[in-house]
């Protein structure tokens, strides 16, 4: 399982969603890879490392100058990490001119495949060579999303880049699900919004909803996941009722490409 978590639009959850969906998945017993493609790097802070203080980096992979397992570090929620840092930014440069440059996290990502059992990239708040690498890389797309107007508007613009990069690049490539963040049911936009998603995307929806939660805020400023920062709080439940949905739709999916 190899998972993109994007959408252009920031502070609609990505990070959030990549660090604490890799925890549930660990927590699963299951060998999880989160791949840091932001160049803030706060899913590699949000997993207990110091961004400033690497080595080697995701950049140096997508660069093609260290295989990717030179640059993987342990975070604090029981799965590995591929960080980043600022330097990061120089990839959309660096990149530019490169051969196969769409192509450079999947080529990284492939001698790692009898390592892992699942892949989470948490991407950048652009439709950037970045993401569009992210998209080429995955099997299938998280869009984390507030329930708010202008969250539709830009879902139909990532939704169009999903098309082209199956169209050009990666067949393969599906949306796992569109999930709601942040999500507050005595708001009525919020719960208008949701009904309009379930009407347009149908099963694209996920099921599992992201409350607001104050200690999923919390929990990036200890350099840990929710999971174990407060495992009972509303939050960590709501990831960990994630992983599930999208283990048993992967499992689904596969059925249905088998028959």
């Amino acid at each position: 399982m190899i998972f993109a978590v994007a959408n252009q639009k920031g502070g609609v959850g990505k990070t959030t969603t990549s660090v604490n969906l890799a925890a549930s998945l660990a927590a699963t017993k299951r060998r999880v890879l989160l791949v840091d493609l932001d160049p803030q790097g706060n899913a590699t802070t949000g997993s207990g490392l110091h961004k400033n203080e690497l080595e080697h980096t995701v950049l140096d992979v997508l660069l093609a100058e260290i295989p990717a397992i030179d640059a993987i570090k342990t975070g604090s929620g029981g799965f590995d990490v591929l960080p980043a840092n600022g330097d990061l930014t120089a990839a959309e440069i660096e990149l530019v001119d490169g051969a196969n440059k769409e192509q450079r996290l999947r080529q990284a990502l492939l001698p790692l495949q009898s390592r892992y059992d699942a892949v989470v990239i948490d991407c950048a708040p652009s439709l950037s060579m970045l993401t569009l690498n992210a998209l080429v890389a995955a099997e299938s797309v998280i869009i984390p999303m507030q329930c708010e107007y202008y969250a539709l508007e830009g879902l139909a613009a990532l939704t169009q880049t999903i098309e082209r990069v199956r169209d050009s690049a990666n067949p393969a490539l599906h949306i796992a699900g569109i999930l709601r963040t942040m999500y507050d049911p005595r708001n009525t936009l919020a719960t208008d919004v949701s009904a309009e998603l379930s009407s347009h995307f149908g099963d694209d929806v996920l099921n599992t909803v992201i409350p607001r939660n104050v200690r999923l805020a919390e929990a990036p400023a200890h350099g840990m996941p929710a999971l174990q920062y407060d495992k009972t709080a509303r939050g960590t439940m709501a990831y960990l009722a994630l992983a599930t949905e999208l283990i048993r739709r992967h499992k689904r999916r596969q059925k249905q490409k088998e028959a």
